[in-house]
């Protein structure tokens, strides 16, 4: 079994500069995505320093030699990275007057011998492509989907929201933060899907399935994907990785697995 990535980013049709960052780190099985917000140039900063953050203290914990694949400890290495980012990224904000108020979503995944775990914080998503059917396994931080779940708009209704692009957590922002973790089976054939709301406000999931269907690789999905957001407004900035698990179901344990069970 092996996994194949492909990561790419985009400006959009509407902006110049680009706050979205991606990052994969085959050595560790992990990728990274972030959607930077804030004004100068602090979007750019705040998405940037949370991935290198982020992935920097995720290689801390592996170096360590106390690693184990135990749900709880993959768990709580993923949390202790995203707000080692978040303190980064909030201390920054303090002392750099332009970078006041910056902030950033993150999306982390970490991929295992048959499991992946997946955390995040903000409106930044992560979905699982598996037999032909998509399915969001990240659930958004935002008001737009507290409207949704408390019954006051429908899911329908939400894509013409004038909030669509309000999240309700966000790393930077405040001194603390609680990420999200939450782990899945992973099979033979799955296709892993992160992107910023530059693809998914711009992309129906319906339509995203599609290219993902349609098209036999995963640049040509990545690329299909950008130009489908593009071809819709490109209101955003764009950012994809995928990852794709390759292989026979049967073989061996990934030599790429860095952790051992104990």
């Amino acid at each position: 079994m092996s996994l194949e990535y492909f990561s790419a980013l985009d400006p959009g049709r509407a902006r110049r500069n680009n706050e979205d960052a991606v990052l994969v780190d085959e050595s560790l099985a992990l990728c990274l995505l972030a959607d930077g917000m804030g004004g100068y140039n602090a979007g750019e900063v705040a998405s940037d320093m949370a991935i290198r953050e982020a992935r920097d203290e995720f290689a801390r914990w592996v170096a360590s030699g106390q690693v184990s694949s135990s749900e709880g400890e993959v768990r709580r290495a993923l949390v202790a990275s995203a707000r080692r980012a978040n303190r980064s990224v909030y201390a920054a904000a303090q002392r750099t007057p332009e970078y006041a108020g910056m902030g950033t979503t993150l999306v982390q995944a970490l991929f295992g011998v048959d499991r992946m775990w997946v955390g995040h914080v903000g409106d930044s998503r992560a979905y699982r492509f598996r037999q032909n059917k998509l399915e969001q396994i990240t659930r958004d931080h935002s008001l737009l989907q507290e409207q949704i779940d408390a019954g006051l708009i429908t899911p329908e209704e939400a894509k013409f929201s004038a909030h669509r692009n309000l999240v309700t957590k966000a790393v930077g922002v405040e001194p603390e933060i609680d990420p999200e973790v939450h782990g899945h089976d992973l099979r033979v054939g799955d296709l892993i899907l992160m992107c910023s709301d530059g693809l998914s406000d711009m992309v129906p999931d319906a339509q995203i399935a599609d290219i993902l269907r349609l098209h036999p690789t995963l640049p040509a999905m990545g690329k299909a994907l950008i130009d489908a957001a593009n071809a819709a407004g490109g209101r955003d900035n764009i950012s994809v990785v995928l990852a794709k698990v390759q292989g026979d179901a049967a073989a061996a344990r990934r030599l790429w697995w860095p952790f051992n069970k104990r």
